[in-house]
């Protein structure tokens, strides 16, 4: 553990927080992406399977089911509780386009060819571009709440610093995993455009805006 880690995971934390917050008060799930949440869920569940079958702290555990947790309660609000509000038409990215390579390259390229490991895999690359449809939504419709800014920030926000808890271990561990680094370097540049749009529009109280796709 380090002060990049633990920042981390609380920026992710943050992030999910905020999004439950936002339905809950709102009663609505308007702006946000039912896909981009499943692909969350999936996430979660292929790369916390080892919690029946490895413990490393009570922290580890408690954070690993928290998300789990969070992450389908996020998933039945937007597809059951609020499901009226949901905007299906806007959140229509296919993804298959996701899910299929992914599912490809986490067998061809993992640490070893076991059940858990390719599942654990899977989620490293699947998390990398799970925020994909919710990009593509906010694209579609070309502006998002505040709300949502703020969410989706503090989620970008946890790939950086994960970044820096890399680079630390490396330092100071000599640990280096390739896979889940390059995954969230990946993951980190799809945001770079938004971060740039966060820091010049959303914090100075102007509504983030893209430009409508032709």
């Amino acid at each position: 553990m380090n002060i990049f880690r633990i920042l981390g995971d609380v920026s992710h934390l943050l992030a999910i927080i905020i999004l439950l917050v936002k339905m809950v008060k709102s009663k609505s799930c308007a702006g946000i992406s039912g896909k981009s949440q499943i692909l969350f869920a999936l996430v979660f569940t292929t790369r916390y399977l080892d919690l029946f079958t490895n413990f490393i702290s009570v922290y580890n555990t408690a954070m690993k089911v928290i998300f789990l947790i969070c992450s389908y309660v996020t998933v039945h609000m937007i597809y059951v509780k609020f499901w009226k509000t949901f905007d299906s038409e806007n959140d229509s990215f296919r993804l298959e386009f996701l899910l299929v390579p992914v599912t490809g390259l986490s067998f061809l390229e993992n640490h070893s060819f076991t059940p858990l490991e390719i599942l654990w895999t899977f989620s490293i690359y699947l998390e990398s571009v799970a925020i994909l449809p919710q990009l593509f939504m906010i694209s579609k419709t070309g502006e998002a709440e505040t709300i949502t800014t703020h969410y989706l920030f503090f989620l970008g926000l946890y790939r950086a610093l994960y970044i820096a808890n890399w680079v630390w271990r490396y330092h100071t561990e000599n640990f280096y995993d390739q896979i889940a680094v390059v995954s969230g370097v990946v993951q980190t540049i799809f945001y770079c455009d938004f971060f740039y749009l966060y820091v010049t529009k959303v914090l100075k109280g102007k509504k983030l805006s893209l430009p409508m796709p032709v």
